[in-house]
């Protein structure tokens, strides 16, 4: 399965994303997901091959967000969709073995995902993030929580990762809903010391016993 601790790249360019990765893998991160957008096929492409020899490096997991393609071409261990991304069902159709993953905000989007069959979702916002452009209504702790819930009612057992503007100071409260770990970009991108902030969040998401 997927580390609990997921980092999204961010940057002007492919190089400043190659740059934010290898500093988030030298803090300790093990699972990153490398968000490219408004590139070319190839263009993405060459930029997760560099990326997936840097994880493997690493020995750290790669997700390719949107691109079933492009994760087809640099064997990453993940695709995760977006709601008005390629279905799930072509993205199978090119991934025979490969982890999907799929965005929600609603738990009507999670009984859509569950019928699709991905292995894992992003559920958020969990506050205003502004990496986001379109964003959805806040989740916060009581969102997470009800929806988590009504998952357990309806029997659906996929991990959700919860995502959007996450603070280190929310993390203790949101494992607490039961939800599998976080997907955070700026908080380890614009750390100060992000060796001592990863150390932070892996001591939460590892030890913190959830009702998940």
């Amino acid at each position: 399965m997927l580390h609990r601790l997921q980092y999204i790249s961010q940057g002007n360019s492919p190089e400043e994303h190659f740059k934010n990765i290898q500093s988030a893998l030298d803090a300790g991160v093990k699972l990153v997901q490398l968000r490219l957008k408004n590139l070319d096929d190839n263009s993405y492409s060459d930029s997760a091959l560099q990326i997936k020899a840097l994880c493997n490096n690493y020995k750290a997991q790669l997700i390719i967000n949107d691109n079933a393609t492009v994760a087809k071409h640099c064997d990453a261990d993940a695709v995760h969709l977006g709601l008005d991304d390629m279905k799930v069902e072509e993205a199978k159709k090119i991934l025979k073995k490969t982890i999907i993953g799929g965005t929600a905000n609603t738990f009507d989007h999670i009984q859509q995902r569950h019928n699709e069959g991905v292995h894992y979702i992003g559920l958020g916002p969990y506050r205003f993030t502004t990496t986001k452009e379109k964003l959805s209504p806040v989740l916060g702790r009581e969102g997470y929580t009800r929806i988590i819930q009504q998952m357990k009612a309806e029997n659906i057992r996929i991990p959700v990762f919860a995502i959007g503007g996450i603070v280190l100071e929310d993390v203790k409260d949101i494992m607490s809903t039961g939800v599998y770990g976080i997907a955070v970009s700026g908080l380890i991108t614009r750390a100060p010391d992000k060796a001592k902030m990863v150390k932070e969040l892996h001591k939460i998401l590892y030890h913190v016993k959830n009702s998940g």
